[in-house]
This record gives structure tokens, C-alpha cells and sequence, in this order.
């Protein structure tokens, strides 16, 4: 392959091509999860505040269209790249990316311009997820077509590493930022400060990009005439690729997703909202667990090129399955163990007629405002038609039954009370916060993420021929990344609120990665080593 370079080393090649290719990757995940760190504070400041729950579901449902509108940019970059080659599509993403970030930290808020304030944002964020589609994948595809053949695991894991590190570093910005600024500065201008300092990375990024070589595959493929005339056409006419392209969308990227989502993107929304920790404090503990992301990932991918993709891919399916329930459940234990006795001790019960919350509508009754109200306060609750009343009476008004008390209509500031005359606290104690243990906690789903994303870059460019590798690779996964990673904090969210109970959500991740896990066992090949001229 070197044979395509200009004269120099093929180590010094590689090593250049690695960082423009990271550092470019980089810049696109801190982008995209600036937004999902700071989902909290933008239901406040672009979404109107009639309905809390439903300006958090909002801000998170933002989120995830910028997630699906990633298979629109994978059409269309990912069949540019097979055509054109990689490097050109490489530019056009990185700054149609950067540009739409910068420009959200110019938005007006809600405040200010009202309904025209979601509406920009929803454009920006937009436009973020359609250059994303372009990057994530053909940047697996670029980097592994440059890897040593026998290295391809570690060499390419690097880039797995890209995501986490995009959320340390906006992360590490934002506890930074909230350390240095009052609460009032921060909600006023200081959450624009990591949008509008991404132009200075832009710059970087642009700069590596223009320096960085084709990739040899490709060359080779134009020197012979082999380029496809319609890659995504031939995909999808193709049943072999075809179906590679079905397990890569319902199994390695699905799986990968989900884990990354559920251990980085929604464990710190379930921290901060449903745990009840202090903001800071959540945010530090899953920043330092972050860290530990680096030596897992490029481990596996280590361990990928000893023992194959297979193995490792599966055990990282099976891990996540099975502890995403007890891992969730012990945050909360070790978190809050206040508020977790008075949700186990207390019974909370609520009656009443059409009591069906909807949180893209306005409460219409009193049963949906108490559904609202306690799921903004952590409560589980058990949710009872009136007819379905212990006594056999129909009640006039809504109920809330707390242990052995009642409270008839809605009564916010008696139910808060009563709350509180029953146990549940409001914020968690520090004292009662075992920071080791929730620490611990989070590193087990690192290692199941570790066990996807350090073989996952390789064996996404192994799996399919070079003609059309860039668009088989991007289509499949980044629907799987948007339709069904995504959309994950959101459906968790939604799916905890509509159930009375925090972790009835997390069925959504277990039972995907379950079924991924299955399907993974039937059908994945073994790709280590493949030839990637084909």
C-alpha cells in the first residue's frame, strides 16, 4: 500500500494519518455531546417552562434528531467518499460541523426570541448530526485501510477513544465553568463558553485535514478503474453486503451505541435527575470514570488481533445486558440511599380518571399534573384507575395515597410535605454518597464498552468490499447509532415517566442488546486479518 504515498516512511504516514483522522473525530463528538452534556440547562433556556418534564423530554428529543438525520449525511457523504475518495468528504464534514456548533452558542434563548429560539437550535442541531452521518464510519473505513494488517485492532481502537475523550474534555469545561461562575452567570452567558471556543479546534482540525493522504485502497482502486458509479445502489442490490449491513446495524453498532449512550450520555442525566446528586458532583464522578475508557478500549482492540473480533464483540454484548439493571439500580443505592428506602418502604399510590401524562402536551387534569410532579421529585409511584380504588369507591377527585395518608385534588405543596413528614429528601446527602462505590459502578460498563468499541473500527471495514466499503460502513451505522442509540436517553426517559418508576426505562438498552447479542452469536464472522483490497 505504501507504494501510493510519497516517498517517505510508511510508520511516519501512518502516525500523521491517525492524528488528523482522531483529532478531526474528536472535534465532531465534542460538538455533538456538548449539546447532550448541557440537555439539562437547555430545557430552561430554549424550551418554553410551563411543563418541566416536558422541556427536559424536549431538550433530549432535540438531541436525538440530530441523531437521525445522521443516516441522511451517511447517503450522502458515505457514496461521495467511495466516489471521489475520503479525504475531500473528510473537510466538507469537519467544517459544516463546526460552523453549525459555533453558531449555537450565538442562539438567542427562549427568553428573548421565544419559539424562534427551539426552532434555530433544532436547525443547528440539524446540521451537526447530517456532518456527523459523513464522519462516523468512513473515518473507521480511512483509518483501517491505512492500519498494519496484524495491528489492526490496537491501531485503529484509538479512534473509539475519540468519543469519550470529546466528552471528557466538554465535560471537564462545563464542571470547570460551574466551579468558576455563580449559578445565575453560568444559566446566563457561561454554558456558550464550550461552544464558541470549538472555532479555535476547527482551525486545528481544518489544518491536519488539508495535510492528510488518500487512502491507499482507494488509490489503488482508481488506478485500476475500479471505482463504483452508484455505491449506495450496489450496496443495497448486493444480498451479501446487504446482509453484513443488517448485522452491522443490528448488532455491533446497535450494541456499541447503546452501551456508549447509557454509560456516558444518560448516566449522568439519571445522576443528576432521577439520583438527585449534585450536579458537580455527578459530572466529576463520570468524567473520572472516563478516563479509564483510554486503556480498556485500545486493550481490547489489543486483544481483538490475539484472539479475533468475534469474541470480544460478544462478550461486550453480553456484559452490557446483563448488568445495565443492577449497575443503574446500585447508583441509586450507593447515590441516595435515603431516597431509594423511601421509594422500596413507601408506597405511593395515585387514583384517577384519564390519568394518561402525555409530556409533549400540557397537563390536562389533576392525576396528569401529580404523573408530572412526581417523577420531577424521583418518586416512584404506582398508577390505579379510580375505579380500581382499594375501597371500591369511585373517588370524585384525584388521590394520592403516601404510606397511610390521602390527599384529595392536587395539592403540590401538602404533597411535598407529606413527601417529607414520610422521608424522601430532595437532594441527596453528601454524607450518604459513596462516591467509591458509584465509581465502581460506572467502570463495569465501561469494560462492556471497552469490550464493543476496541475491536468495533476494524471490524466495521472488514466486513465489506472496498468499492463500496465507505457507504456499506456509514448507512447501517449510523442508523443503528441514530435511530436506536440516539433516540436511547430519550426512550429511557420517557418510558421511566410513563411507568412511575426510573429504571422500567432501562428495559429499552437491555433488551436491544440482548437480542444484539443473539443475533451476534448466529451470525457474526470471524474478520480478523481479512484483506481489505477485495
Amino acid at each position: 500500500m505504501s507504494d501510493h504515498y510519497p516517498p517517505q516512511e510508511s510508520a511516519t504516514i501512518q502516525r500523521k494519518v491517525a492524528i488528523a483522522a482522531c483529532f478531526g473525530t474528536f472535534l465532531e463528538w465534542y460538538d455533538f455531546l456538548t449539546f447532550a452534556s448541557l440537555a439539562t440547562y437547555f430545557s430552561t433556556l430554549f424550551f418554553p417552562q410551563e411543563n418541566p418534564v416536558a422541556a427536559l423530554l424536549a431538550s433530549l428529543a432535540t438531541f436525538g434528531v440530530g441523531m437521525l438525520v445522521r443516516p441522511l449525511g451517511a447517503a450522502l457523504f458515505g457514496s461521495m467518499g467511495d466516489k471521489y475518495g475520503r479525504r475531500p468528504v473528510f473537510i466538507a464534514t469537519i467544517v459544516l460541523m463546526g460552523a453549525a456548533t459555533f453558531c449555537v452558542g450565538l442562539l438567542p434563548t427562549y427568553a428573548q426570541v421565544g419559539m424562534l429560539a427551539p426552532i434555530l437550535l433544532l436547525v443547528l442541531r440539524l446540521l451537526q448530526g447530517f456532518a456527523v452521518g459523513g464522519e462516523i464510519g468512513g473515518a473507521a473505513v480511512y483509518l483501517t485501510e491505512h492500519a498494519p494488517v496484524n495491528k489492526r485492532g490496537a491501531y485503529t481502537s484509538v479512534l473509539q477513544l475519540m468519543g469519550p475523550l470529546g466528552i471528557l474534555v466538554s465535560t471537564f469545561q462545563i464542571v470547570l465553568l460551574q466551579s468558576l461562575l455563580s449559578v445565575d452567570d453560568f444559566q446566563s452567558w457561561g454554558w456558550r463558553v464550550p461552544f464558541l471556543l470549538s472555532i479555535v479546534l476547527l482551525l486545528i482540525s481544518i489544518k491536519s485535514r488539508v495535510n492528510m493522504y488518500e487512502s491507499p485502497v482507494f488509490l489503488h482502486l482508481r488506478e485500476k478503474h475500479a471505482l463504483s458509479k452508484a455505491p449506495l445502489r450496489e450496496c443495497l442490490s448486493n444480498p451479501h453486503t446487504l446482509g453484513r449491513m443488517a448485522l452491522l446495524f443490528f448488532c455491533i453498532s446497535a450494541g456499541g451505541s447503546l452501551l456508549f449512550f447509557s454509560s456516558q450520555v444518560y448516566v449522568n442525566v439519571y445522576l443528576k435527575s432521577v439520583v438527585r446528586l449534585d450536579p458537580q458532583l455527578a459530572g466529576t464522578l463520570v468524567m473520572l470514570s472516563t478516563l479509564l475508557l483510554f486503556p480498556l478500549t485500545i486493550f481490547f482492540g489489543w486483544l481483538s488481533d490475539r484472539i479475533g473480533r468475534r469474541p470480544v464483540l460478544l462478550a461486550g454484548l453480553l456484559l452490557g445486558s446483563l448488568a445495565i439493571f443492577p449497575v443503574f439500580k446500585g447508583l441509586m443505592h450507593y447515590g441516595n440511599p435515603t431516597l431509594e428506602r423511601f421509594n422500596r418502604e413507601v408506597p405511593v399510590a395515585l387514583y384517577g380518571e384519564s390519568c394518561a401524562y402525555d409530556p409533549f402536551t400540557s397537563t390536562r387534569n389533576d392525576c396528569e399534573r401529580y404523573q408530572q410532579m412526581l417523577s420531577k421529585l424521583g418518586v416512584s409511584y404506582t398508577l390505579y384507575q379510580a375505579q380500581k380504588h382499594s375501597d371500591n369507591l369511585v373517588p370524585t377527585d384525584t388521590l394520592v395515597r403516601i404510606g397511610k395518608s390521602e390527599i384529595a385534588g392536587f395539592q403540590p405543596a401538602e404533597l411535598t410535605q407529606l413527601l417529607k413528614s414520610e422521608g424522601w429528601t430532595e437532594h441527596a446527602d453528601a454524607k450518604d454518597t459513596n462516591r467509591v462505590m458509584i465509581f465502581v459502578l460506572l467502570l463495569i460498563l465501561l469494560i462492556a464498552v471497552g469490550l464493543i468499541t476496541g475491536p468495533q473500527t476494524a471490524t466495521l471495514a472488514e466486513l465489506f468490499p472496498a468499492r463500496t466499503r465507505y457507504t456499506a460502513v456509514a448507512l447501517p451505522h449510523n442508523l443503528s447509532a441514530g435511530w436506536i442509540g440516539g433516540l436511547s436517553p430519550f426512550m429511557i426517559t420517557l418510558l421511566s415517566v410513563k411507568a412511575g418508576n426510573a429504571l422500567s426505562g432501562m428495559w429499552y438498552p437491555v433488551g436491544l442488546l440482548t437480542a444484539a447479542f443473539v443475533i451476534g452469536l448466529i451470525f457474526l464472522p470471524e474478520t480478523r486479518n481479512a484483506s481489505l483490497e477485495g
